[in-house]
């Protein structure tokens, strides 16, 4: 792998954007459930669950699954209205 100049600023954009309080995949996994059902009934999951949230726009992958689990609870409302 050769290190770039993009790589490393992009490794080091990470590091200086840690900060003390953060959830990891496994706690914001956990927490996924509330926050979209939140989301699905008008509330501010975004400034309740800040946290969670920031790990949302970070990581991928997470973002991935609360983009599907959203999705597919959207989903079923409308398929029960």
């Amino acid at each position: 792998m050769e290190l770039t100049v993009h790589t490393v600023e992009q490794v080091l954009g990470a590091v200086l954007a840690t900060k003390d309080e953060e959830v990891g995949c496994g706690e914001c996994f956990e927490q996924m459930e509330k926050f979209v059902e939140m989301k699905l009934e008008g509330k501010s999951p975004e400034e309740a669950m800040p946290l969670v949230e920031e790990h949302l726009q970070r990581c991928d992958e997470c973002n991935e699954e609360y983009e599907a689990l959203l999705e597919a609870l959207e989903n079923i409302d409308e398929q029960i209205s």
